[in-house]
């Protein structure tokens, strides 16, 4: 049987109930994620368990004492954060991340990448012309693009900000929504709306709207346009067909920036169908100044059972996948396979 491995933890009187959390949620957290046992005797806060465990939960505890040193909040997506980059051994610091203000909510809440994966994205979207932001629900790719637009368009980097989404039809004909074509467009927007409102307030969006600043469409009416000196996001990628993704590329003009956004573990393209965002991908693999971010469930920023949740998922179709590859064993390469890639044009089709 091993040694149990104890050491103490040094955290500031006043810090206790921020970095412990209320009735020590925080420590039941940790200790219940690295397998160790927490103690308080005579001033003395001490982890047991086994040495590397302990270390980790210190870590922990070390991370949270730096953010409540400058100030910060501490939420429960911050500490399952913690605990996520200490079990993966990622070298980073979290007081560092929260330095990286992109803008301000009209409610006065603080808009920075919280994560690792979100830093560098932010960082990819202020450095390449073309950004790439690929990850699940939840891990603030569109969020973090229109804060950067936003911030960009009060600086007057740009002249205009353009929002784009494929109007993909997920069990429901677009004819059978009430109003004008924009009307039966507009649902399919609604993500991009609330951000705009959440960020600029919906005043401010009105009257740049008004005047052409702003504009919210579906990837359909970007055909035949030269977008200049703007910031375009394109939302849900993973539902653009090559065509269209190539179409969508090749609108852009000077001065411009383009976000584009997918998971692609949620396309919603009919079977058989390759995403113009999986061929965008392999083709540009090599093309100088275009950034690609992968996004994962540890950089997910939303309620925390949003995360097991895609965890879930994620293991779920990992099993069905490998079941596939199993039966399919001697059949040669499946369609999708990223070694058959080439063979794909950009329309979609395969060639002979």
């Amino acid at each position: 049987m091993s040694e149990i491995y104890e050491k103490k933890v040094e955290v500031p009187a006043e810090y206790h109930t921020v970095v412990f959390g209320v009735y020590d949620s925080n420590l039941r957290k940790i200790e219940k994620n690295f397998n160790v046992n927490f103690s308080s005797h005579n001033g003395d806060n001490v982890f047991s368990g086994d040495e590397k465990n302990v270390e980790c939960a210190i870590r922990v505890i070390d991370e949270l004492n730096s953010l409540a040193g400058n100030g910060e909040e501490i939420t429960a997506q911050t500490v399952d954060y913690a605990i996520s980059v200490a079990l993966k051994e990622i070298d980073v610091k979290l007081e560092k991340l929260s330095g990286d203000i992109i803008c301000h909510t009209v409610m006065g809440k603080i808009v920075a990448p919280k994560t690792v994966g979100q830093k560098n994205y932010v960082d990819n979207i202020k450095n390449k012309m073309i950004t790439f932001g690929i990850g699940p629900a939840g891990t603030g790719k569109t969020y973090l693009a229109m804060a950067m637009a936003i911030d960009a368009f009060k600086k007057d980097e740009v002249m205009r900000i353009i929002l784009t989404r494929p109007a993909i039809e997920a069990g429901e004909k677009l004819g059978f929504l009430p109003g004008d074509l924009q009307s039966k467009v507009d649902p399919y927007l609604r993500p991009l709306y609330d951000a705009l409102y959440q960020i600029m307030g919906a005043e401010q969006y009105q009257k740049n709207f008004e005047k052409g600043l702003i504009e919210v469409a579906p990837l359909a009416y970007m055909r035949g346009r030269t977008l200049d000196n703007s910031f375009i996001i394109l939302d849900e990628a993973q539902n653009t067909t090559p065509a269209q993704m190539k179409m969508f590329l090749t609108r852009i003009g000077f001065g411009s920036k383009v976000v584009v956004t997918g998971d692609l573990s949620q396309k919603d393209l009919p079977d058989g169908q390759i995403s113009g965002l999986d061929n965008a991908l392999y083709v540009l693999k090599k093309v100088d100044d275009i950034g690609v971010s992968y996004l994962t469930s540890v950089d997910i920023v939303r309620h925390p059972l949003v995360q097991k949740i895609v965890n879930a998922y994620d293991k779920y179709e990992e099993k069905k996948s490998k079941q596939r590859e199993h039966s399919n064993s001697g059949k040669g390469t499946s369609l999708g396979n990223k070694n058959d890639r080439e063979s794909w044009n950009s329309s979609g089709k395969k060639r002979n």
